[in-house]
This record gives structure tokens, C-alpha cells and sequence, in this order.
């Protein structure tokens, strides 16, 4: 199994209306792509960043989809992103494979 995991730090005082965004917008545009099976939202309980942060995780079967994500729809959905919440939040991704 692939993961493409975002971790992304958002300003508290935006939180809980960034989060509702994520789940009623973002998350079902990513899933809509049809190029993964599942997700997960998770919250960093002891993260040593100011704000709160959080991993959205992504998980497909072939390294395929993930490679068409980047070049068929990363840069359009992150722009959405950033245009909403701009200078509000941090993000960074790792790609990672499960050995189990």
C-alpha cells in the first residue's frame, strides 16, 4: 500500500472552520480523482509547532496513481488551498510505502 500523507499546521483561531473545509471539499476532491482507495484525518497530539497539525492521509496500491495525482491534480487543488487560507497554514508531504 502507497501513502501520500500532507501534514499540514494551520493557525488555531481557523481550525475548526479549515478542518469542516477539509472534510466537505478538499478530502471529496482528492477522492474524486478516483486515484485512491481511502483516507484518514489525523490530529498531532504533541507537536511542538505553534498552531494545530494535522495528517491527511491518502492511501492507493500502485506508485501509478500517485505519480498521475502530482501531475494531473496536486498544483490545481493546492492552489484552491492556498488561495482560501493563505498565510494561514504550512504544508509538506511525504510519500511512503507500507512493509507489512
Amino acid at each position: 500500500m502507497i501513502v501520500y500523507n500532507e501534514t499540514i499546521i494551520v493557525e488555531e483561531t481557523i481550525y475548526d472552520e479549515w478542518l469542516s473545509w477539509m472534510k466537505g471539499v478538499h478530502i471529496p476532491a482528492v477522492m474524486a480523482t478516483g486515484l485512491f482507495k481511502s483516507f484518514q484525518i489525523l490530529k498531532v497530539i504533541d507537536s511542538p509547532n505553534e498552531g494545530v497539525t494535522s495528517c491527511v492521509q491518502y492511501y492507493t496500491e500502485k506508485l501509478e496513481h500517485i505519480n498521475k495525482y502530482f501531475t494531473e491534480h496536486l498544483s490545481s487543488l493546492n492552489a484552491v488551498h492556498q488561495q482560501r487560507y493563505e498565510n494561514k497554514f504550512v504544508i509538506f508531504n511525504t510519500l511512503m510505502e507500507s512493509v507489512d
